[in-house]
């Protein structure tokens, strides 16, 4: 087996490991909500095999999808992605769910755009990044301007919402993204300001966000209201210890962990399967991320390179900041862990990603640099 094919083999083997490991888990930390609540024990099984189902599809399809043909359409795509954000805030078409308008109905399904929306503009910036002069990118009117009009609708239509957990997430991905491009040094640290300005602002300006950050300094301090939740992620984690309680066994996701089956499904792994299930969870993020940053550096055709990147660093980025929330290393934010996580647009949205990596892996430019 020559190395393209051990690297197919892991970054499809990889991704439908850690699926399959979520269905266990999702069914695992649901089935009681979903019996009490919906009258189905398998409820949120079912879907998220309806969206895995259909990411599959999808997966395959952008597999066979040429580098050329995903250029040409970059810009459609990334337009496309801001009418689906903009339609979410329209009175009557947008779903309103925990006090956020963020979803769109397909049929009985709901539907997230700004999953979409994130790769859309990594493979729009990747389009533009791509045909710039190496020397002319340093210069702020080509190297900057163009690509904050590309990220930034996308990042204040999130905002919106509102999700500045998605918003500030996406924002790290075009910031690592200029910076592999060779964005000048001055700008970089011109645009980390103004972000940590205008993200401090944003959270003094709302309470709750404000509160997020209190409890993360000490969730001690009001351990049955804003700490609980993390609180109860310590419990699970604990209570696991080497190798866990077992598969179903865990009690943290009987109604103490809040949302067990979405953000914070690691803290169940953690109980039920112990630390030897988290390091094997972690062991298999790694593994796709440095196989990914490998195609990213073996692509000569810069525009694939960037888009190996980017997808790399997005799938990266979104990992590390969940486990930093249920570990407590990082305040609480609404945030999936990919692949694993309950939600189908997150799901179908990473599936997809899986395969534009794929088809920049086969691409006839991608050979070993000596």
């Amino acid at each position: 087996m020559n190395n393209k094919s051990i690297t197919h083999v892991i970054l499809v083997c990889i991704p439908m490991a850690l699926i399959g490991l979520g269905i266990i888990m999702i069914y695992s930390s649901s089935s009681l909500l979903a019996a009490q609540k919906y009258h189905d024990s398998a409820y949120f099984l079912k879907k998220q095999l309806v969206f895995g189902l259909c990411g599959i599809i999808g997966m395959l399809a952008m597999m066979r999808i040429s580098s050329s043909t995903l250029r040409r359409y970059a810009y459609l795509w990334w337009g496309g992605s801001i009418v689906l954000l903009g339609l979410v805030l329209v009175p009557g078409l947008g779903v309103k769910a925990g006090g956020a308008v963020r979803w769109l109905h397909v049929g009985p399904f709901t539907f997230q755009p700004a999953e979409l929306a994130k790769l859309a503009v990594i493979i729009a910036l990747a389009c533009s990044l791509s045909k710039k002069d190496p020397e002319r990118i340093k210069t702020f009117s080509v190297g900057v301007v163009p690509h904050l009009l590309i990220a930034l609708p996308v990042c204040a239509l999130i905002l919106i919402q509102p999700d500045f957990g998605t918003a500030a997430m996406l924002a790290i991905v075009v910031f690592i993204m200029l910076f592999v491009a060779g964005i000048h040094r001055r700008y970089l640290v011109g645009m980390v300001a103004v972000a940590t300005i205008a993200g401090a602002c944003l959270v003094v300006h709302k309470g709750y966000r404000l509160e997020r950050w209190i409890t993360f300094l000490n969730p001690w301090k009001d351990p049955t209201g804003s700490g609980f939740q993390i609180i109860q992620s310590f419990l699970a984690f604990g209570s696991g210890g080497l190798t866990g309680t077992g598969l179903g066994k865990g009690y943290q996701k009987l109604y103490y962990l809040p949302e067990p089956h979405t953000d914070f499904i690691l803290s169940v792994i953690g109980e039920e399967l112990g630390f030897v299930g988290v390091i094997v969870v972690i062991a298999l993020f790694a593994l796709l991320i440095g196989c990914g940053i490998r195609i990213a550096m073996q692509c000569y055709d810069p525009f694939c390179a960037y888009v190996a990147f980017g997808i790399v660093v997005l799938i990266g980025v979104q990992t590390v900041l969940n486990m930093g929330v249920v570990t407590g290393l990082l305040p609480t934010k609404g945030m999936p862990l990919p692949f694993v996580s309950y939600g189908g647009s997150a799901l179908l949205s990473h599936q997809l990603a899986i395969g534009i990596l794929v088809n920049m892996s086969s691409q006839p430019h991608v050979t070993a640099r000596s």
